[in-house]
């Protein structure tokens, strides 16, 4: 120990470490840039030319990271799109998560949903409302639509039991549900109200979009709904304490408290959540489609409104109720004959028009859209034996007794009855012209116009 090579570095001598001589390479790179220019579908001579303009000594040291975690360089994607989002929605808190189902999840279980509580759902809307609610412990209670296909205000008291902690409005279809007699149910019975945007991201309902009425908006962000790349989703608050309960569903991490490991501040704040963290690369590209949104929703309106204006009226048909005609979307129009046998006809005489239209009919395949066909619910399975929560002893002691069989008769008719049709936002108003004057040929050779019938939703 009196050689000064064995003098420690802390006393004088020289550090056994003092050079790296191994060069790294970032764990992220060009290859895995590429992989992701290749998805988007660019041509071979593209990627070609891509590949010779980037190296992996363009990248900063170390290379990118892609999720939104401590050493995130800036600007940080996750960020930015949480504060549009909040910009967007004029609310006071939002967060990103990896879809709408884990916004919903993370929205019951922090408005209080679990064992022995109910949530009413709507008898139309994708199941992933239902298992949320199911996924937080609670047991869904569906609740039947009106011509809407929305949640009927009129049917949603007689679904609420001393059990019923909350109400899931769900705004699918570019459409919006009758918010305002809604609320007033809900706050007269004290009751959390969840609305689920998934399907109708930027419409509004009297100024509002939807999604902020509530005290707990729900969006799915993602490649099959209006907006989105991929997977992703948004919830939206204004409540800091319940959009802090939120955050630790969604992230119990703990990195959005001010002192990540802290004891809790307040009961309730704390408690085992999971991870529904939005990744930067997710949050990139659905940072630019939030930006499109308005434009999307404008160009959906002008192509609906143009179609709607030109229709004429018939006793055989009932156009979809529109709860609000200045915010509703419009993506996709709707309307229900009188019989399933005149809805197949028209459809079949539409598509030979070429315009894209359908029906389903009386006995039509299962379809996930429709309570009935939601078999994770509806035969009242636990993901493990004696798991399920239709039979926990805290639902079944409070009187927790729930039937699907023929629950929303109305959402069973309209269902099988109603005619779809598409409608692209691209449309050219020649192309609008052409939908509308095909409608009308085809509705006059099948319906009886009459002109006190029921309107197109103007």
């Amino acid at each position: 120990m009196n050689r000064k090579n064995d003098r420690l570095a802390i006393e004088g001598g020289p550090k056994a470490f003092s050079k790296r001589t191994g060069k790294g390479q970032p764990k992220i790179g060009v290859d895995e840039f590429m992989s992701v220019a290749e998805r988007f579908g660019f041509t071979a001579k593209a990627l070609k030319r891509i590949r010779k303009a980037v190296s992996n000594a363009d990248l900063p040291p170390g290379g990118p990271h892609l999720g939104r975690y401590y050493g995130s360089p800036k600007p940080i994607k996750g960020e930015q799109f949480e504060a549009l989002a909040k910009k967007k929605f004029g609310v006071k808190f939002a967060m990103p998560v990896s879809s709408g189902t884990g916004a919903l999840h993370a929205a019951f279980v922090a408005a209080g949903v679990g064992p022995g509580t109910e949530v009413i759902c709507p008898g139309l809307g994708f199941a992933a409302t239902a298992m949320a609610v199911a996924v937080a412990g609670g047991v869904p209670v569906f609740s039947d639509v009106d011509e809407s296909l929305q949640l009927d205000p009129k049917k949603l008291e007689a679904a609420i039991t001393r059990r019923t902690v909350a109400i899931a409005p769900t705004h699918h279809w570019g459409n919006m549900c009758d918010m305002a007699p809604i609320m007033r149910i809900a706050r007269r019975h004290r009751l959390m109200v969840i609305e689920d945007c998934a399907q109708g991201p930027g419409a509004r309902y009297k100024g509002k979009y939807v999604g902020t009425i509530g005290d707990i908006g729900c969006f799915s962000i993602s490649s099959y709904k209006i907006i989105g790349g991929g997977e992703g989703g948004m919830v939206v608050a204004n409540d800091q304490r319940l959009f802090e309960r939120v955050c630790q569903c969604a992230e119990a991490g703990g990195l959005w408290r001010p002192i990540r490991f802290a004891p809790p501040r307040y009961k309730g704040e704390l408690f085992a959540g999971t991870n529904y963290r939005l990744s930067e690369l997710e949050s990139a590209i659905d940072l630019v489609q939030l930006r499109k949104l308005d434009d999307v929703c404008r160009r959906h309106r002008h192509v609906s409104r143009r179609v709607r204006s030109q229709l004429k009226t018939y006793r055989e048909i009932t156009p979809q109720k529109i709860n609000d005609a200045k915010g509703y979307i419009g993506y996709m129009m709707r309307f229900f004959p009188q019989t399933c046998e005149l809805s197949k006809k028209i459809a079949d005489a539409l598509r030979a028009e070429g315009i894209g239209a359908w029906t389903r009919g009386r006995v039509h395949a299962p379809d996930w859209h429709i309570y009935k066909y939601m078999f994770p619910i509806t035969l009242k399975c636990g993901s493990m034996l004696g798991g399920s929560v239709f039979q926990d002893p805290r639902y079944t002691r409070r009187g927790g007794r729930v039937s699907y069989k023929g629950a929303c008769p109305v959402a069973e008719d309209l269902y099988a009855r109603e005619i779809l049709v598409g409608l692209d936002q691209w449309f050219s108003d020649r192309d609008c012209d052409n939908v509308a004057r095909g409608i009308n040929k085809v509705l006059s050779a099948y319906c009886t116009e009459d002109k006190r019938a029921k309107g197109w939703g103007l």
